[in-house]
């Protein structure tokens, strides 16, 4: 049997692993070291005021925050999970989009109108591994003061993890999930311009060890109605850990994000492009594991990769592609899809063809319902499936 120290060092070694494990099925994410069977194996258990006050949260960030490889290198990367079954349909990032969808106030708060109010929304994500992660949220708008609010509950939880000591004898269960409560809001400044903020308090739990952090997203929205034109500007996970889980505190998944979104005119069709780590210009990850197999010659060096293309590949990182058409009366059937560059990119496999960064899903109104199904290809081991409904209380 253990005694009281050893048993505390083994769950820490084993927190850990689940916390590592968890940050490489994040994507983004993503830990780019799990992209071959060898290593997979592994890794089993592993107007302008607003502009510039926006800008000015940049300058606000620790200086270990910058020049960091995306990948399990932050804490509660849960975080940067899609908190919809749409928003997964549309590559796993949409804030550009201003409708009645309460969901996308997490994602920017600018989005938040007064067409949300009284909606709700229920997801959840059966996410790769037994891992189950959802959001609730509600927004209401606030005639007298002039601006909507929202909140929501983000939730994630491991499942079972066994609890054995050296000899692998189970000894028990290890609990470990993560939740987050967000509050926002956002007033119009004019016609075209909506500024929100969020606040943000996490927690986590990895069996005797507990985390917690503060953090607050800043958004900005400009829609011009006439040319179907919708722009996002958000500041993310600025902010700070409270407590760590072994007094060593560790960097949030801060990102600044830019998107855009147009509606075509003859079509009912709504392509985005949402550009994100914009405060980190290089984050490609160089895997040895990804070079070619060929024998070289006594002496020879590797062959040198093209610049050109290494820059290429790193712009188009940052960038998701999305669609949707909006079909039927009241937009009552809706398609989409979606690709996310920096998971192909990070999540493929070498020498095997897989629909890694691929995504799609649909909705349909029913009544007062509205029904959503998304769903994103990780990997070839599988992918996520994403379920959402949401109505309005009022």
């Amino acid at each position: 049997m253990f005694d009281e120290v050893e048993e505390i060092e083994f769950t820490t070694k084993y927190a850990k692993c689940a916390k590592n494990t968890f940050s490489v099925l994040c994507a983004l994410r993503g830990d780019t070291r799990v992209q071959t069977p060898k290593t997979q194996r592994s890794m089993q258990l592993t107007h302008y005021k607003c502009i510039s006050a926006l800008l000015l949260l940049t300058f606000l960030l620790p200086e270990n925050a910058e020049a960091q490889v995306i990948g399990g290198r932050h804490v509660f990367s849960y975080l940067t999970l899609p908190q919809s079954a749409r928003v997964t349909g549309l590559g796993g990032a949409q804030i550009a989009v201003r409708d009645d969808d309460p969901v996308f106030a997490i994602a920017n708060p600018g989005a938040l109108n007064q067409s949300m109010s009284g909606k709700v929304a229920f997801n959840h994500n059966f996410f790769l591994g037994g891992i189950q992660h959802g959001y609730v949220s509600y927004a209401q708008h606030l005639k007298k003061w002039g601006f909507t609010v929202h909140g929501g509950m983000q939730y994630l939880s491991y499942g079972e993890i066994k609890r054995a000591d050296e000899y692998g004898d189970v000894q028990g269960t290890v609990k470990a999930g993560e939740t987050a409560f967000t509050l926002g809001g956002a007033k119009p400044l004019s016609e075209k311009f909506s500024l929100g903020l969020n606040v943000r308090m996490a927690f986590s739990r990895l069996d005797i060890y507990r985390s917690s952090a503060l953090m607050a997203d800043a958004g900005l929205i400009y829609a011009d109605t006439a040319n179907r034109l919708t722009m996002g500007l958000v500041i993310k996970n600025a902010g700070t850990q409270l407590s760590s889980y072994a007094d060593l505190k560790e960097t949030l998944p801060f990102d600044i994000q830019l998107g855009l979104s147009k509606r075509l005119e003859h079509l009912p069709f709504r392509f985005s492009i949402i550009a994100h780590h914009l405060h980190q210009w290089d984050i490609r990850y160089n895997d040895p594991n990804l070079q070619d197999d060929d024998v070289l010659l006594f002496g020879d060096d590797q062959p040198a990769e093209n610049k050109t293309t290494a820059a290429i590949d790193n712009f188009f990182r940052h960038l998701i592609f999305s669609g949707e058409f909006l079909l039927g009366k009241n937009e009552g059937f809706r398609l989409r899809l979606g690709y996310n560059h920096l998971l192909k990119r990070e999540l493929s496999v070498n020498n095997y063809r897989s629909l890694a960064g691929f995504s799609g899903g649909l909705g349909v109104k029913i009544k007062r319902f509205r029904v959503d199904f998304g769903y994103g290809a990780y990997h070839i081991a599988g992918g996520v499936a994403h379920l959402g409904i949401g109505t309005s209380l009022m």
